[in-house]
């Protein structure tokens, strides 16, 4: 079944304290058209500029992931990607009247809450996923921080935090194994700060709209009684305790490993700025928000590669064929020898993908050439070209009483020459809609990761009975 991409029903509006300015600020998320992505609108800026919430317009990590445009930014955003991304949603236009997003509770929990009551709707296009096909990784072994993505059927992830200096975080563990189980397990997870990092944040002008109830203030150094009613003053608040658990009074931890589930949520948030779901599973040690664009930019450095490039399908000999050979016998008129299909491994309503294993066996290698076997070229075309008769029979009730003739070829390339041994795998791709009993694809055959060759068809469907 193809995914479609998802937008919100209406719009939702949250509004609270940016972390570091102490402003109040309020955050309006609109449901957006097909491939929109994720966007931000500062409404409070003459021109109200538009911010695409993609890694290479981040310019500041600390505390927080920052976008910018020209002069205009808008930071501490990871916790709204979180909860959209976690929600499956792949469009929408963010509109925030100050340069921060509201800092809420230091969680994405009211986020979920404010989606779920409004809901989602599907749209008309597909969903696109970035598919992590090899293990891809980014290191900084100064930091002891490490991110692996590794392939997989849907997105997941692993984090592992330790603070050697720390007195009572040392190493911490959180997994996510669905984004389904998100709400429960990692949208209510607060940010978390360490003791000895809150007074050079206040004197650097930060977290104004810190409060001791939206962080997990954790302990990292001997503290005094007198030092601790010094830091409730600095926020205006009755006086504080050290709890056994090494944190402060100040909240109850939601989980035992919360400081851990709320790095997954930055992570998760953070890669949302690769602008397309992950299909891979991330394992992050020691994460931050650096970390996390850094990786993210890595991503999106992937992505603008595989746009120049036919994405080369993935076929996995252990599934089970969409149409094995006795289904598209059915489908095809075609016979041995000129029967160049084995079987079809995906299909779906813009495209198909066939499988061709080549042999010895075949019939041409005994005159082409007799010394050094080479299919030939023009049955390549041929092969994508019943792969294609395939992909338009499919969409009819009844295919076996309809035949397909390719009334036009063009723009054939042919790039390597393909041997006995090789796998050819064809994938065709509607150009225009399908109509009036015409089809116009684009055929790309590869080997391996190689194109060996392609061309453009277009195809006419008729009807056996009237064929004379």
């Amino acid at each position: 079944m193809v995914e479609k991409q998802i937008t919100l029903k209406k719009a939702i509006t949250l509004s609270g304290t940016g972390l570091h300015t102490g402003a109040k600020v309020n955050l309006t998320i609109h449901p957006a058209p097909v491939n929109h992505g994720y966007k931000f609108k500062r409404i409070d800026l003459e021109d109200q500029p538009i911010i695409d919430a993609l890694a290479d317009n981040v310019t500041m990590t600390q505390r927080g992931t920052v976008l910018a445009k020209g002069d205009a930014t808008i930071s501490t955003i990871e916790h709204c990607l979180s909860a959209l991304s976690a929600s499956k949603i792949d469009n929408c236009l963010i509109e925030v009247d100050g340069p921060e997003a509201p800092i809420l509770d230091g969680s994405a929990k009211f986020f979920i809450e404010a989606i779920k009551e409004v809901g989602t709707e599907e749209q008309g296009e597909e969903k696109k996923y970035f598919v992590v096909k090899e293990k891809m990784v980014y290191e900084n072994e100064e930091l002891g921080i490490k991110i692996v993505a590794l392939p997989d059927d849907e997105f997941s992830a692993d984090v592992k935090i330790s603070f050697d200096k720390s007195l009572t975080l040392s190493n911490q563990y959180a997994t996510l194994d669905s984004l389904d189980d998100y709400e429960k397990e990692i949208s209510a997870c607060r940010t978390f700060v360490f003791l000895h990092e809150l007074e050079p944040l206040l004197k650097n002008n930060l977290i104004k709209g810190g409060d001791l109830d939206n962080a997990i203030i954790i302990i990292d150094k001997e503290i005094s009684q007198e030092e601790l009613d010094k830091l409730a003053d600095l926020f205006n608040k009755p006086r504080v305790e050290v709890q056994p658990t090494g944190i402060l009074n100040n909240v109850d931890l939601v989980y035992s490993n919360e400081p851990a589930r709320h790095k997954l949520l930055d992570v998760i948030g953070d890669l949302a700025l690769c602008g397309m779901p992950i299909k891979g599973r991330i394992m992050a040690t020691r994460p931050g928000h650096m970390a996390n664009v850094e990786f993210a930019k890595i991503i999106r450095k992937e992505i603008k590669k595989r746009s120049l490039r036919p994405e080369v399908p993935c076929y996995d000999t252990c599934k089970e064929a969409i149409y094995d050979i006795n289904d598209i016998k059915k489908m095809l008129p075609h016979r041995p020898p000129f029967l160049l299909v084995d079987k079809i491994i995906e299909l779906n309503e813009k495209s198909i993908v066939g499988i061709k294993n080549v042999t010895m066996n075949e019939p041409f290698f005994v005159g082409h050439f007799p010394d050094e076997p080479v299919m030939p070229a023009v049955l390549q075309i041929e092969a994508m070209a019943q792969t294609g008769g395939i992909f338009v029979l499919s969409k009819l009730d009844e295919p076996s009483a309809y035949s397909t003739y390719f009334v036009k070829i063009d723009n054939v390339k042919l790039r390597r020459k393909v041997i006995p041994g090789d796998t050819l795998i064809f994938k065709l791709e509607l150009l225009s809609e399908f109509r009036r009993g015409m089809a116009n694809m684009k055929g790309t055959a590869f080997v391996g990761n190689t194109i060996v060759s392609e061309g453009e068809f277009v195809a006419q469907v008729v009807k056996n009975k009237d064929i004379k």
